[in-house]
């Protein structure tokens, strides 16, 4: 894997990867932080997972949306502390199943998160109510 990431002066910075694939960085101006880029590719990478897990019951998912809200160090290097990782899914699944699905992206699929060093914490809302993981 390999990207390249070229300065557009000041702040701003243009990352592309191997198929020619943009992001535009810029903490001050109109782009994603770097940081909030680490945020999108944990929820991203998650996602893709929790799918993947879930792909008997993929018909059935009609909603996956997946919010985290990392607090950060307050001291350079102001790196993630802790990120708290909100599933929110809306669909014919049980519980239990999707519990697994966060569990094995957390301890066994997610590359990202599983680069970080941070405490992740999960929170999963199915269908509008929060259920806990039935294993805790």
């Amino acid at each position: 894997m390999k990207v390249s990431t070229n300065w557009e002066g000041e702040m701003a910075y243009t990352m592309t990867n191997q198929r020619g694939k943009t992001m535009h960085l810029d903490p001050n101006g109109d782009g994603v932080s770097p940081m909030e880029s680490v945020l999108g590719g944990l929820a991203g990478c998650m996602g893709i997972d929790i799918v993947m897990v879930l792909k008997p019951y993929q018909d059935k998912i009609k909603r996956l949306e997946i919010d985290t809200d990392g607090e950060r160090n307050d001291e350079a290097p102001k790196y993630f502390k802790s990120i708290h990782i909100t599933i929110n899914i809306d669909g014919d699944i049980p519980a239990s199943r999707v519990w697994r699905a966060v569990n094995l992206s957390d301890q066994k699929y997610c590359s990202v998160a599983n680069s970080l060093n941070a405490d992740l914490s999960y929170t999963v809302v199915l269908n509008g109510e929060e259920v806990e993981d039935p294993k805790k």
